[in-house]
């Protein structure tokens, strides 16, 4: 699976098909995921629902505000083409970037004693970081698809075996990736894969 030819930029006719496609891809942002997991996963961890929104603030703001803000800043200065870091060739740093960034938050959260399941959701998106970033160095694997796996396996290890029923929606965002050709069907099979494996093999045991 080599890194092959860049895919063809995303077709410009319009179509009902590729306004869902866009706007999935946006509302299924990692960024957008992660924060709300995050929250939810603090909230039903701790033991007063004011402890669990601390939690959440403090974790979002290192897993995904930070990393976020770089990007966001990468966009506006022209180092960075999109928001979405399309282009594989510019995914290193802000990878690297986010790995620093939840890093910290993860040592933070650990010294200020924050719950068992948030600080294993840390060290999920830490792993999970280190991996794109080895992974993106020779292939563009879709993040939107490891994060939304990622996601609905954690959330059925904290909730319940019933929100398997959630799965068709990760080949949704899957899907949306494909249409706007920012991934092949392998990238986004392969994020998926890894998203899940990742949160079940560190989030589970940890938790």
């Amino acid at each position: 699976m080599g890194g092959g030819p860049e895919l063809r930029p995303a077709p410009t006719r319009r179509g009902p098909g590729l306004r869902i496609a866009r706007l999935v891809t946006e509302v299924t942002a990692p960024a957008v995921l992660v924060s709300l997991l995050i929250l939810t996963v603090s909230w039903h961890s701790a033991r007063r629902p004011g402890q669990g929104l601390v939690w959440g603030l403090l974790g979002t703001l290192f897993v995904t505000g930070i990393p976020f803000a770089y990007i966001l800043g990468g966009v506006r200065r022209g180092r960075l083409t999109d928001h979405h870091v399309g282009r594989r060739e510019q995914r290193r740093a802000p990878l690297l970037v986010g790995i620093g960034s939840v890093a910290a938050g993860l040592a933070l959260l650990a010294v200020l004693g924050a719950p068992r399941p948030v600080l294993a959701l840390a060290v999920a998106g830490l792993v999970g970081l280190v991996v794109c970033v080895s992974v993106s160095h020779w292939w563009k694997v879709s993040i939107h698809s490891a994060v939304a796996a990622g996601t609905l396996v954690i959330l059925i290890l904290t909730f319940g075996a019933r929100l398997v029923v959630a799965v068709p929606l990760v080949a949704f965002v899957g899907w949306s990736r494909v249409r706007l050709r920012d991934h092949t069907v392998p990238q986004v099979v392969a994020g998926g894969v890894l998203g899940a494996l990742i949160a079940a093999v560190v989030f589970g045991p940890l938790r």
